[in-house]
């Protein structure tokens, strides 16, 4: 086998791995990953996943990167195009509630769901999955001073509080999806977000 050849199959066996582990993840929590897990459930050793990680915490942070770095993918980086301030940020927000309403992972968005797991936690993993937020949370941010610089928002519009009540329509979204199945939810974010937009 070519050393060309035997880099790439490695490259799609740590993502085999790391979408498995996204999966689990997100239903289950990121302390619900263990090599020995996956190794089983993806048939293969544990030497096997282990070299790719090395430790759990180490898969814990690539997972939530994986995650992460797919959600930015599919519904951020499209959005960059568009016109920087408000226009953008309407486009952000409903890129947002279509991946919290049609998840990627079978337990819902699983940044959401790290950042209560470890919101107390103090560690490298919880450093990572605040890294993450962050950069959404900076991305909204950035489009809501914007949109103030360009007048495109009232006379003392907070962006702060626009931006905390942008953040908890998709916490409540993501909430509403996945424990009771709410298909309304959608749309009562939607109108939250545009409200937080709209404040005067």
């Amino acid at each position: 086998m070519s050393p060309r050849r035997s880099a790439a199959e490695a490259l799609l066996t740590r993502a085999r791995i790391l979408g498995r582990a996204a999966e689990i993840a997100s239903a289950e929590g990121l302390e619900g990953l263990t090599i020995g897990r996956l190794a089983e459930e993806l048939e293969m050793s544990k030497s096997g996943v282990h070299k790719h990680f090395g430790t759990k915490s180490v898969l814990q942070i690539s997972t939530v990167d994986k995650a992460f770095v797919d959600f930015w993918h599919q519904f951020v980086e499209p959005a960059l195009g568009e016109r920087p301030g408000l226009h953008r940020l309407r486009v952000l927000c409903d890129n947002s509630v279509r991946y919290l309403a049609e998840p990627l992972l079978p337990g819902g968005c699983l940044l959401t769901a790290a950042l209560s797991e470890y919101d107390g936690r103090p560690g490298e993993v919880r450093d990572a999955v605040v890294g993450a937020w962050s950069r959404w949370r900076d991305q909204l941010r950035a489009d809501l001073e914007i949109a103030v610089e360009q007048g495109e928002v009232p006379e003392g519009f907070d962006v702060e509080q626009a931006l905390f009540e942008i953040l908890a329509a998709g916490f409540a979204l993501n909430a509403a999806m996945q424990v009771e199945h709410d298909e309304a939810a959608a749309g009562r974010a939607r109108r939250a977000m545009e409200r937080a937009l709209n404040q005067t």
